[in-house]
């Protein structure tokens, strides 16, 4: 065999070879094992992304943080279950100062809290149903229950270990929210008329971290049956076993020719009512008085009293308890 015949069989034997390495590399094991290798760096690839991709998801992830707490935000300030509070206009207009200045009201109220405070956790209240739940009335209308309600409220939420509820239940003449001058919001009466499940969805956070409010809502026919039903006792239940930290000081209509009132004392481990000096008459509180639960715990508040030393010129409040 010649020179020439050798490379052309040499070339012949290379290409056949080719051929069969070819085959055996397309065989069915072998493509399934190629496809999953592929399929394996693909994975890998995309669990390690190139820097430029990882800076946007980082960048989009901020953006969706961002977004979140601005609903947050949003939920706290600017939902409906949030009341801004004008504490300086309050303040001007004679309640209790949430500053840090001292004055005679905060005084006043201070000595007036720490009444309630006992009776709400101290040695008295495990003789008291719901020690914790104080109904703020008086005889007649006029004589100053919300203005007092809202200011034991307000001086209540300045402590440091208590948290407080304020409850408008005067539902046949709300109060709470004209007098501090904010929107009526849906509260007491559609939450018991089963227009929202749930008591927390009446209950609103305010600009004073410590104080929850709970409005009257709007006025219904049946407001003495809703008072009286299952549905509020389960709620007040609520409020005062919940949170062991908590008072809550529910204003109710008067006391005289109002049925819900009596309802509502039935509830309450305490009273607070509110006279007014030189106007309310002794037996309208006595009247009143009838009215309630005698195993509460009952005080009085003397509204627009003359200091008797003339010292300030002012009125004042005086607190004396019936227990």
């Amino acid at each position: 065999m010649n020179t020439i015949e050798k490379a052309l069989q040499k070339q012949q034997q290379k290409l056949a070879d080719e051929q069969n390495n070819d085959a055996v590399s397309s065989t069915p094991e072998n493509t399934a094992a190629a496809a999953e290798e592929q399929q394996s760096s693909i994975e890998k690839a995309a669990a390690w992304p190139s820097p430029e991709k990882s800076a946007d998801v980082k960048a989009k992830a901020k953006l969706e943080d961002d977004s979140d707490d601005a609903a947050d935000l949003t939920n706290v300030q600017g939902h409906s279950q949030y009341i801004e509070l004008d504490l300086a206009l309050l303040e001007a207009k004679g309640f209790v100062s949430t500053n840090e200045q001292r004055q005679l009201i905060n005084e006043e109220f201070r000595a007036i809290k720490r009444k309630v405070l006992e009776n709400a956790f101290g040695p008295l209240s495990s003789s008291l149903n719901n020690s914790n739940i104080i109904m703020v009335t008086s005889s007649n209308p006029g004589e100053g229950k919300t203005f007092t309600a809202i200011n034991l409220a307000l001086s209540i939420a300045l402590e440091k270990n208590k948290t407080v509820l304020l409850v408008d239940a005067d539902v046949l003449r709300p109060n709470v929210m004209r007098t501090l001058e904010c929107t009526n919001q849906q509260g007491l009466m559609e939450y018991l008329l089963g227009e929202k499940s749930d008591i927390s969805e009446v209950m609103y956070k305010t600009s004073l971290p410590k104080l929850r409010i709970i409005p009257a809502g709007k006025s219904h026919h049946l407001s003495t049956e809703l008072l009286a039903s299952e549905k509020m006792y389960e709620a007040v239940e609520e409020f005062a076993n919940r949170y062991t930290d908590r008072v809550v000081i529910v204003d109710t209509p008067p006391l005289l020719g109002i049925n819900e009132t009596a309802v509502l004392a039935n509830l309450a481990g305490q009273a607070v009512v509110v006279t007014e000096e030189g106007k309310t008459r002794l037996v309208d509180i006595q009247n009143a008085v009838a009215q309630l639960n005698p195993e509460m715990a009952i005080g009085f508040i003397v509204n627009k009293a003359q200091k008797v030393n003339g010292a300030t010129g002012g009125y004042g409040y005086y607190y004396a308890s019936a227990n």
